[in-house]
């Protein structure tokens, strides 16, 4: 059973940012975000293409102590560093 969200903001919380990440985003053409644990692949996709009007490739999870983190490869011709720039990464 999958879970219905009313929203893409309750899917995805807020994007991360630390040395790592910033390397990924020019190395892998990636940003990380912090999402609802009961999220999956599909939503998480779906609700960043939403938010950010930018098609994605594809997402990568995992577990921490901090919650859930998504890690999403943006598709050929969509920049991440473009995506980063409009919501404030920088």
């Amino acid at each position: 059973m999958t879970r219905k969200f009313a929203n893409a903001h309750e899917v995805v919380f807020h994007p991360l940012v630390t040395e790592k990440t910033m390397f990924n985003m020019d190395k892998n053409n990636t940003l990380e975000f912090l999402v609802h644990t009961k999220a999956n692949k599909g939503e998480i996709k779906a609700a960043i293409e939403e938010l950010f009007s930018a098609k994605v490739a594809k997402v990568n999870t995992r577990i921490t102590k901090d919650g859930k983190r998504a890690v999403v490869k943006f598709a050929e011709g969509v920049s991440a560093e473009d995506v980063g720039m409009r919501i404030g990464v920088f």
